[in-house]
């Protein structure tokens, strides 16, 4: 394959791994887990003092994020030999590294959870709105929207935090900052593996 078929077969996996990761560590996760209150990240522990991990669930999700950001990293760099747009290339090494982050370490270690997800968060959805360099429209519309949905809710939760989360909740809320990064991932992924791209 090449460079850049190997890039988009990886991307693809990386999202897919994420997202199928996490609906696994809930299904598995033993005492109650709800998406309203829960934050994704409660699934490799939560955060401290009094730290609960529950297992499977806890491993799951960190080899899942630990594996998602290591096929993302190894893909931006065969993406990178073929389109050479660092202004893209670096952010999505970012979310990469990010994720890697977030499964090396747990919400119970603190604060290098917290650095890596929001390395992860603001990175994603900045390289989601910069792949425009690298792909076409309808795609890069797409990637923009996605980039700027995720970035947006990151900002309300941190500056008006009111006007969203009391209705579909922290969790809810922070889902809506991570899913429109892994579906867009997902779709990079598809887009660059099309054999007709140019």
């Amino acid at each position: 394959m090449s460079n850049l078929k190997i890039s988009g077969a990886l991307y693809f996996l990386a999202g897919s791994l994420a997202l199928m990761g996490i609906i696994t560590a809930e299904a598995m996760y033993p005492s109650v887990y709800s998406t309203f209150y829960n934050e994704i990240s409660d699934l490799g522990s939560t955060k401290p003092p009094n730290s609960i991990i529950h297992q499977p669930s806890a491993s799951i999700f960190n080899v899942t994020m630990f594996l998602s950001g290591l096929m993302s990293l190894v893909a931006s760099i065969y993406q990178h030999i073929n389109f050479r747009k660092w202004v893209f290339t670096v952010p999505i090494v970012l979310f990469s590294l990010g994720l890697i982050g977030v499964g090396i370490f747990p919400g119970n270690i603190s604060p290098y959870h917290g650095m890596s997800s929001l390395l992860a968060f603001l990175s994603g959805g900045i390289a989601a709105i910069l792949c425009f360099k690298i792909v076409s429209k309808p795609f890069k519309y797409f990637s923009i929207v996605f980039g700027i949905i995720g970035i947006a809710t990151w900002c309300t939760v941190v500056f008006t935090p009111n006007l969203i989360v009391p209705y579909i909740g922290l969790g809810g809320t922070e889902r809506w900052i991570v899913y429109p990064i892994m579906l867009w991932l997902t779709g990079l992924g598809g887009y660059l593996m099309n054999k007709n791209i140019v």
